[in-house]
């Protein structure tokens, strides 16, 4: 079994100093490069594999903002999320710093423990290759563009899916259909999902596919007069929406021409952001939970740098559904 004196000795600092952090003593200060040091050849003896390591918290961390903070209500979701990291971060005694430039982080790398990412602003892979190069503690929130170099935390959007479907079907509606929007990822997993577990479940989706323009309201609005003019008169039970901004917009084009939800067409949503309770009607929505998503990716990051985990994790989280007026679900058990 490998010995702190061991490690101590390879790492050439004292037995206290390697005790100390890697048992997590939050009252340590010792350099980056003495953690770095230590940390690797803890992981170079197989010490990381011992199950009674504990998880050494990061303490300089470095934020990719990859959100325009002056999107206001499109980029909503991801404000919220770099709201929760920086009060996470209060709380775990974190000294973080935002970067908006995946270069400038590059440059910067030298600074920081590891990094976290909010938004879903598309990386060149380059980028991220030369990123893991320097930095290789890294956690992806919300989204997961380089599976192989860095952790992530992400909704499992794919069972939020499956669990509105189930909602559709419990509450007696055939025919339903999804509203969503674009983006520079390819074809996104709540629409993917939908195709695949409509057509296992046996809803009819015929013609009722709704994709155009970016995840805004006005992409909402804009989609929502078109099936307005396709469908006044042939509307299905339910939409599926992708995002609560552009049920926003949809809810805004069905109450202009007298559609009336849930009596015509009943919606659910993703997201429950603030706004969502105060539409007409108020949007059902499926909460995705930004606090442990912030809280599980700290750990991610914890435990990587720790060496506990060898390979990159991915952790899915699930959705809960907040019922209010677009779709009222039926009464279980």
């Amino acid at each position: 079994m490998v010995t702190i004196k061991e490690i101590a000795k390879r790492a050439g600092y004292s037995q206290a100093t390697v005790s100390r952090l890697l048992n997590g003593d939050p009252t340590l200060s010792v350099k980056d490069e003495t953690r770095r040091r230590i940390i690797q050849v803890s992981e170079e003896l197989g010490y990381a594999t011992q199950a009674s390591r504990r998880v050494v918290l990061p303490r300089k961390v470095a934020i990719l903002d990859m959100v325009d903070p002056g999107a206001h209500l499109e980029d909503a979701y991801f404000n919220e999320l770099r709201d929760v990291v920086v009060s996470s971060a209060v709380e775990q005694h974190m000294d973080i710093e935002f970067h908006t430039d995946v270069n400038e982080l590059i440059d910067a790398s030298a600074q920081y423990d590891g990094f976290i990412t909010i938004g879903a602003e598309v990386i060149a892979h380059d980028d991220l290759r030369r990123l893991h190069e320097v930095l290789p503690y890294g956690v992806f929130l919300d989204t997961n563009p380089a599976p192989n170099l860095f952790d992530s935390v992400q909704p499992d959007l794919q069972q939020t899916v499956i669990d509105a479907l189930d909602e559709f079907a419990a509450a007696g509606m055939k025919r339903v259909g999804f509203i969503g929007g674009t983006h520079e990822y390819p074809e996104d997993m709540r629409l993917l999902a939908f195709r695949n577990w409509a057509n296992r479940l046996g809803f009819d989706t015929d013609g009722l596919i709704y994709i155009d323009g970016p995840f805004n309201v006005e992409s909402g609005r804009k989609l929502g007069e078109r099936i307005i003019a396709e469908r006044r008169d042939d509307l299905p039970d339910a939409f599926l929406v992708a995002a609560d901004v552009i049920a926003v917009g949809v809810l805004q084009s069905f109450n202009a021409a007298g559609v009336i939800v849930p009596r015509d067409v009943s919606l659910i949503s993703v997201n429950n952001q603030p706004i969502a309770q105060y539409t007409s009607p108020a949007l059902s929505t499926y909460d995705i939970d930004r606090h442990e998503l912030v809280r599980t990716g700290i750990n991610l990051l914890g435990e990587a740098m720790s060496g506990l985990h060898r390979v990159k994790h991915h952790v899915l989280l699930s959705t809960t559904l907040v019922a209010r007026d677009s779709f009222v679900p039926a009464k279980h058990g």
